[in-house]
């Protein structure tokens, strides 16, 4: 189910791609792998099938498609399973949020993928994965609100959506085609002193511990 690549945003909202631009701070998170060369390496669990429409379509509210594919056409949504699995941007630390404990497993991971579900099924009315579109958006506008009004049972949503930027910048769509990429940014400098000690130099950096 492809929740925004085949109709325009509504007029109004406020939910523009490029709105999300300043979010790129978070890639100081960033991992190197395109988000669609890991889509196959997502955690198993008995709710995968569900957990991967769901992120998809949430990932693709959040960065629809315009002139470049969006976020759920990338495949942000399967990273950014991948990424609550192996804890990036602080996935694996406790919350304790009161009212928010029956999320966390005995070892206080926090399991967002089933809150989100339950959230966004409670904000649609009813189960989000069937509502119509503009009610599937109005459900995730709201909780997007919510969180960065601080509202506490909102809260895990900056987890997720951090990870939907850094998956969507980081693909190869995302990177090159929203972004004007530039592997050298700023001023070059051909004659640079090399020693023995010196390592070499990367214009990206990967940070995902696969343990």
């Amino acid at each position: 189910m492809t929740v925004a690549a085949d109709s325009p945003h509504p007029a109004g909202t406020g939910w523009q791609r490029r709105d999300f631009l300043a979010g790129l701070v978070l890639l100081g998170l960033a991992v190197g792998p395109a988000a669609a060369a890991v889509a196959a390496s997502a955690p198993q669990d008995a709710n995968i099938v569900r957990y991967q429409g769901l992120m998809r379509d949430v990932a693709q509210i959040v960065i629809p498609r315009t002139d470049t594919a969006g976020a759920g056409d990338v495949g942000a949504g399967a990273f950014v399973l991948l990424g609550l699995a192996h804890g990036l941007g602080g996935a694996h630390q406790p919350v304790t949020t009161p009212g928010l404990e029956g999320f966390s497993s005995t070892d206080g991971r926090f399991d967002h993928p089933r809150w989100l579900a339950l959230e966004l099924d409670r904000r649609a009315g009813g189960d989000f994965a069937h509502a119509g579109l503009s009610a599937r958006q109005a459900a995730v506008a709201g909780l997007d609100r919510d969180a960065f009004a601080d509202a506490p049972m909102a809260q895990p949503w900056h987890t997720i959506k951090n990870l939907v930027l850094t998956g969507y910048y980081t693909s190869e769509i995302g990177g090159s085609k929203e972004l004007n990429y530039e592997l050298v940014p700023g001023r070059w400098d051909p004659d640079v002193p090399v020693t023995p000690t010196t390592r070499a130099y990367s214009s990206d950096w990967t940070a995902i511990d696969f343990g």
